[in-house]
Order: structure tokens, then sequence, then C-alpha cells
């Protein structure tokens, strides 16, 4: 007998499967770099983590209500169609922001280099050698030196001996007023002459500036060679210039959030009532393997892409825009995929107020309340993390690429854990669980706040197998365990969505005034004993609850048996018997 076509199993599971690889490359493209970018357009931390924040609390509450609605109205197919679609415009919106500082200096891009830009640092002056690849450097007459002057950089008293600039193009002003107290860039005719052939370009800083403070006195002063109405019309274009920068970020990031949020919840919710229908939830569970190794491939496959692409796309600006094409490409595949994704014709009535319901369990268990405050905290901790993880790698001279590897470090230490989940759970118990998962973060942040090369947060990469795979399934496990009979899922999209997201939310909107305030070891360090002492809490508390297990008989029917009988061993396979007998043992 043929199956309904309309009960596919195999075909639905395949389009899952690659809707969801899909989905995890286009993840990859921008998540992980998006503050990178920010930090190029002159953001100084305080801002980037106001808009991070923002994004994450869009995505914590906003999604839900879009499911909701969307399952209410029988509308999931367009909304999945119509957020991929929109998102597609949404998210080349940001590579239409300008710069905070629109004074950079831009060489075009060559065969030879392969650079696009370079940023210096104010007040720094360069000596560019370009050198003709095809000729001797002593005969050509191209061998000249340029001197680039960008006031607004103080060197310490002392410090005039000339030193090598390591990496110019790189460079991005860390603060305000870096962006503030950029002025014009000066550069002399002689490279007007060769911009048609393919120099080899070297930088050397030979010389910085006459400080440029407010009430300084040097010559290089705007106040001194303008006036005052001089020095005031350059510090309202750059802050005006900053101003605009944010807004317009800050828009375009809450627009592009709302379109593409409700997405992955809505694709979840209805690929398990899908299953759900023909008692095939259990294939379910494994589908989240795929995610990441989508993330996986786009982790490492975007970051060389810049690299080749970048200066093509675009000549002047920050870099990064081959993130926003790239996702747009790949949300255009997922989109051409979500036209197939199963999608249930017939919905299951189920409670409107079940968020209310499953919130009411966890503020009536002492468990759940723990749980729940545990999971706040390390959405602080790890949105703090990722944030600027990736501009203390910039500082230590790591490039893209090896920001990429250390995503794909993670996400394959996580895979590879799997396998061994069930037996960690039963050999170290949820809470013991939780606790490694929070040492090892804790140690994480600790190694990332003695970070000395460009490669060094390569091998430390691998905890995150345990301090978030392992964490969140001793979350889940609990979440289960602790639940009441058809809250499972409601509990933890409640942990997974708001606890969560409302924690990354709060971490991005502290973390930056404090980055800005101290530096990224030192939050570092603070987060890592902010762990600890959370953990000993946690421990202290756990042991002095009552330990109560209740048999959940709605999960020991679902539970393969075969017949019984009379005989001892058929007796031992009874779930009956043995709930109650662990019950007595207990």
């Amino acid at each position: 007998m043929s199956a309904n076509p309309r009960w596919d199993i195999s075909r639905a599971l395949g389009v899952a499967k690659l809707f969801h690889l899909v989905c995890g490359v286009r993840e990859a493209c921008v998540t992980p770099f998006l503050t990178l970018y920010l930090r190029q357009l002159g953001l100084a931390a305080p801002w980037v983590g106001i808009l991070m924040g923002t994004k994450h609390l869009i995505a914590a509450f906003w999604a839900p209500v879009c499911a909701f609605l969307a399952k209410s109205y029988r509308k999931r197919r367009v909304l999945l169609i119509g957020s991929l679609l929109s998102s597609v415009g949404a998210s080349l919106l940001m590579v239409l922001i300008p710069a905070a500082d629109k004074n950079r200096m831009h060489f075009p891009c060559n065969g030879s280099s392969g650079v696009t830009s370079t940023d210096a640092p104010p007040g720094v002056t360069l000596l560019v050698n370009i050198t003709s690849a095809q000729e001797p450097a002593s005969r050509h007459p191209a061998n000249r030196t340029a001197e680039v002057e960008m006031p607004g950089f103080r060197n310490p008293p002392g410090e005039s001996d000339p030193e090598t600039f390591r990496d110019p193009h790189d460079y991005v002003a860390p603060s305000v007023e870096g962006a503030r107290t950029t002025s014009q860039v000066l550069l002399h005719p002689v490279t007007s002459e060769l911009k048609d052939h393919p120099w080899e370009v070297t930088f050397e800083v030979v010389k910085t500036a006459l400080p440029l403070l407010p009430r300084g006195k040097g010559p290089g002063n705007p106040a001194n060679l303008s006036g005052t109405k001089g020095k005031a019309w350059a510090f309202d274009l750059s802050l005006n210039g900053l101003r605009w920068t944010f807004i317009l970020s800050l828009g375009s990031m809450a627009f592009w959030e709302l379109l593409a949020a409700p997405l992955e919840q809505v694709a979840d919710d209805s690929l398990y009532e899908y299953l759900d229908f023909v008692d095939a939830t259990d294939r379910y569970r494994s589908l989240w393997v795929w995610r990441l190794l989508g993330m996986l491939v786009g982790v490492c496959g975007i970051p060389a892409l810049v690299g080749q692409l970048d200066c093509f796309l675009m000549n002047s600006g920050p870099r990064g825009v081959v993130h926003f094409y790239g996702y747009s490409v790949v949300s255009t595949l997922a989109l051409l995929v979500s036209i197939a994704f199963p999608i249930p014709s017939c919905q299951q009535w189920e409670p409107s107020y079940k968020s209310v319901k499953a919130l009411s369990i966890v503020g009536g268990d002492p468990r759940l309340i723990l749980l729940a405050f545990t999971v706040v905290l390390t959405g602080a901790i790890v949105s703090t993390v990722q944030n600027f993880l990736f501009w203390h790698m910039m500082d230590h001279g790591s490039g893209e690429l090896v920001m990429g590897f250390s995503v794909a470090l993670s996400l394959l230490g996580e895979i590879l854990l799997h396998p061994f989940k069930t037996t960690l759970l039963r050999k170290l118990s949820r809470t013991g669980l939780v606790g490694l998962g929070l040492s090892c973060l804790a140690g994480q942040l600790l190694y990332y706040s003695f970070l000395w090369s460009w490669w060094s947060v390569l091998p430390v990469q691998i905890l995150s197998a345990i301090s978030n795979g392992a964490l969140w399934w001793a979350v889940e496990a609990s979440v289960e365990d602790l639940a009441t009979p058809c809250m499972e899922r409601a509990l933890s999209a409640l942990f997974r969505s708001h606890f969560y997201g409302s924690g990354c939310s709060l971490g991005s909107f502290v973390g930056g005034f404090v980055v800005m305030r101290f530096s990224l070891a030192v939050i570092y360090q603070a987060c890592c004993v902010a762990l600890l002492l959370w953990l000993a809490l946690l421990l202290s508390i756990q042991r002095r609850l009552p330990q109560e297990r209740k048999i959940k008989y709605s999960k020991l029917l679902s539970m393969e048996v075969s017949d019984t009988s009379d005989s001892e061993q058929g007796t031992e396979r009874d779930w009956l018997v043995k709930a109650m007998r662990e019950e007595h043992s207990d």
C-alpha cells in the first residue's frame, strides 16, 4: 500500500534537513562577524552593545508572537516565504550605511596585494613606498615616498622613534574620540602618477603629528588654524557623522531582525506538528546537527570569500560587505527550499496561554527558578564574549579566516561530543553537568583575557562543546523532568527564547559600556569570577532543596516495552514495577 503523499515522512525529513543546512550557512554568513562590521563603521563598544542588545531583545519576544499569529491565521508558509524574501533586502540596507569617519584613506584594489583600503591611526604620518613589481626599485621613477598625515593620534612622551605599522588595513578607531578627532587625509601628488600600475605598497610610521587635544596649542590643532568657529565646525561635523551612522544602523538592524527573527521558530513548530501527526517526533531531535553543519561550512567559507571578493564589490567604505551579499544569496536558496517545507494542513488545537502556564510552572519550582537564573546569567556572559571576542582577536593580529576557524572548532566539538550525551547525563547527573559547563565557560573566559597571538584562541575553543552543548543538554533534561505533561516544549521554548534571549540582551547593553570603561581582558576576568561565584551558590542551594522524584507515567507509556510475563525477566521489563522499585529505593 503506497504512502499518502500528504504524510510522506522521508520526503519531509529530507526537505527539513536541507532547509536546516541552508539556514545554518545563512546564519553563519553574518551573525558571527556583525560586530566586526559595526566596528569598521566607526562605532565604539557602547553603541555596538546597544545595537546587539536590541537585536537579541527583538528575537526573544517578537518571534514567539509572530509564530502564534501565523499558527492562528494559518499563514505559516506565507510567513516563511515572506521572512526570507524580505530579509534579503533588509540585510542589504546595512551596506548602504555610511561610515562615521568619511575621511579614511583608501587605495584601489590591485592584483598584487589585494588590498582595498588602509586605515592608519589618526595622527600617524606614513611613508608609502610604492615600488613597481616589474622593474627594480632603484631605477623606476615610481620609487618615491608619499607622506600621509592624519592628525589626532597622541604618542606617549618620548616615543618619537620610527616604528613599523603592522597592519593598517585592519585598524579601526576603537572609541568615539578616535572618530571625533580624525581629520582630512593629506596625500602628496606623487601617487597620481601611479594609479595604472600594480605597485607594491609598504607602510612605515616615521613620525607623529602634533597632539590634537581640545585645548592643545600645537600648530596642527584646528583651533589654531581656523579659530573657535573652525574647531566647533569640525567637532559638529564628526559628531553628526557618528550620530547618523548609529541611528541608521539601529533602524536597519531593528527592521532586519523584525523580519528575520520569526523564521526559525515558525519552521520548528511546523515540522514538529507535522511529525507529531504520524507519531514520528523522535526523528525531530536529530535535525539540529544539520544546522550546525551548515554553520560549520558558512564560518569557514565566507571569510575566504571576503578576502577574494571584498575589494571588487566595494572600493570605498568599510570592509565586510561580502558577508551581507552572501547572506542574501543563501537566503534566496532557502526561499526555494521553503516552498516544499512540510507544514501540516490540519492543525492541532492548543491553549493560547501555554507561555503563561510555563511561567507559572517555573515560579512554583525552586529548581526551575535556579535554572532560569543560570540561563539568564549564561546568556549575558556569552553575549559579551560573542560581541567582543573578535575585536580582541583582531587586536592581536587575527584575520577573519582565523576567527571563522575558531567558531568552526567549537561547532565541531559539539557535534563530536553528542554521542556521549546519555553517558554524561547518567554519570554526572544534570546538576553535575551544569556545573561542568559553567566551569568550562569560566576557564574559557580566563584564557581569553590572556591571549598573546593571532592563533592563541584556537586551542581553547574545543571547550565550547561542554560550555555550550553539554550545558544545554543538562538544561533540557531538567526541563523535561520537571515539566508537567504536555508542557515540555513550551517550557523549553521559554528557557531558550525568553530567558536566554533576555540575558543576551542585558549582557550586550551592559557589556559595551563596561568595555569602554575598562578593557576586554578585565571584563573577561570579571565574568569568570561571576560565573564561579554563581556556581558555588548554585551548588550550595541545590543541596538544601528537598529531593523529589516524580513518576511520569506519560513518559513511561511512550517507552518501548515487550510482552510482560510472570517470569523474573518479564517483571524486570515491566515499566510500572521498575518505576515503583526506583521510588522505593530512593
